[in-house]
C-alpha cells in the first residue's frame, strides 16, 4: 500500500516543471534584450535562448557557453557524508549540455558555496571535479568559494551548493541546432549510469535512506561518444536527458517523437516507481529511465553507428521522429504521453 505521505509527482515533491517553464519564459525575454549590446561586435550572439547552450561569435570559431549545478543531490551527499562524486556531476551536467550544440568542451569554472569551510569536504568535492575534468578532457581554469552561513544551510554546518559554467568551441557551420531533423529520423539512446542529477527531490523523498547510495552514482559524461559520432556521422540532433526527462527533446524541433524501444531501466527506477506509487507518465517526464543521452540521425547513420559502437557505447535505437508534434513513450503494451 502506498504511503500517502509520500509525494507521487515531482510537483508534489516541490519541483513544478510547468511553473519553472513559465518563469523561464519571462527570464528569456529579458535576457534576449541584451543581445543587442553585442550586435555587429566581437561576441555577437548566434542562437536564441532555450537550447542546451548558446553560441557567440569569436573570430574563426564559435564559443558555446552553458551553466548548471547538481541540484538537491548535494543533500544526499551531505546525508551520507560522501562528497567525492558530486564534483563529477557538476562537470557532467555542463559538458553534456555543450556537446548538444556540437561544441567540444574546453574549460570550466566552478562555484562552491558553503555554510562553513571544511577542508576534507572541499578536498573530496575537488577530487570529483578533477575526475570529471579528466573524463571530459577539459581544464578547470578557476572558480569561486563563498562562505555564506546565513544563506547556505545544512546538517552540522556542512551545507553546500555546487554549480559551474563551461565553455566549448565549434567550427563555423558545424553548430547542431536540430534544423536537420525530419520525420523518419531515428533516435539512438545511450545508457545512463543511473538517476544522474535530476529528479532527486522526488527520489530522495520516496526511497528509504538505505538506498540513497544509488542516488550518488555520478552522472555519465558523454563527451567521448559525442565527439566520435560527430566526426563520423551527420548528426541531426543531440539531447541530454535531464530535467523534464524525455520532454527535453521538444527543444530540438517542432516535430514529434515516439520512444517505442526503450531499454529496461536500472532497478533504482523500478524501486522509485514502486515505493512511491508513481505513474509511468510521471516517471518518464521526471527521470531518464536508463537513457541519459539521445542522438538523432537518418536511419542509415543511426543504424551504422549502433552497428559500430552499440556495444562499446551502450547504444540502441530507442525511437523515431514523427510528423505529429508531442512526445510519446511505449511502456509495455500502452503508449503514454509524459
Amino acid at each position: 500500500m502506498t504511503d500517502k505521505k509520500k509525494p507521487t509527482t515531482y510537483a508534489q515533491a516541490g519541483v513544478d516543471i510547468r511553473s519553472e517553464d513559465t518563469a523561464i519564459k519571462g527570464i528569456k525575454g529579458w535576457m534576449q534584450k541584451t543581445f543587442k549590446f553585442r550586435e555587429g561586435k566581437f561576441g555577437s550572439v548566434s542562437m536564441d535562448i532555450g537550447g542546451y547552450a548558446n553560441v557567440v561569435e569569436v573570430g574563426p570559431y564559435l564559443l558555446a557557453i552553458t551553466t548548471d549545478g547538481v541540484g538537491s543531490k548535494v543533500l544526499v551527499a551531505q546525508e551520507l557524508n560522501k562528497y567525492d562524486t558530486v564534483g563529477i556531476d557538476v562537470v557532467a551536467m555542463n559538458v553534456n549540455d555543450l556537446i548538444c550544440v556540437g561544441a567540444e568542451p574546453i574549460s570550466m569554472v566552478d562555484y562552491l558555496a558553503v555554510t562553513s569551510v571544511n577542508e576534507h569536504i572541499i578536498r573530496d568535492i575537488c577530487a570529483g571535479i578533477y575526475e570529471g575534468a579528466r573524463q571530459a578532457q577539459i581544464a578547470v581554469v578557476g572558480g569561486e568559494t563563498a562562505t555564506l552561513p546565513e544563506i547556505i544551510t545544512g546538517q552540522e554546518g556542512h551545507g553546500f551548493d555546487l554549480a559551474a559554467t563551461a565553455v566549448g568551441i565549434i567550427e563555423r557551420g558545424k553548430v547542431i541546432t536540430g534544423e536537420k531533423i525530419r520525420p523518419g529520423d531515428l533516435v539512438v539512446g545511450i545508457k545512463s549510469s543511473g538517476v544522474h542529477s535530476n529528479g532527486l527531490t522526488l527520489a530522495r523523498k520516496v526511497l528509504p535512506r538505505d538506498m540513497w547510495a544509488h542516488l550518488l552514482t555520478p552522472t555519465r559524461i558523454y563527451v567521448k561518444e559525442a565527439m566520435t559520432l560527430m566526426r563520423e556521422y551527420d548528426i541531426h540532433g543531440f539531447a541530454h536527458i535531464t530535467g523534464s526527462a524525455f520532454l527535453k527533446v521538444r527543444r530540438l524541433t517542432n516535430y514529434g517523437f515516439t520512444f517505442d524501444s526503450l531499454p529496461e531501466p536500472q532497478p533504482v527506477f523500478k524501486k522509485i516507481k514502486e515505493l512511491g506509487g508513481i505513474t509511468d507518465e510521471e516517471m518518464h517526464k521526471t527521470f531518464n529511465m536508463g537513457v541519459g543521452f539521445c542522438v538523432i540521425a537518418s536511419p542509415e547513420d543511426a543504424n551504422a553507428m549502433v552497428e559500430k559502437y552499440g556495444q562499446e557505447y551502450q547504444m540502441t535505437i530507442v525511437g523515431r521522429v514523427d510528423a505529429e508534434p508531442g512526445v510519446r513513450v511505449k511502456v509495455g503494451d500502452k503508449l503514454i504521453k509524459p
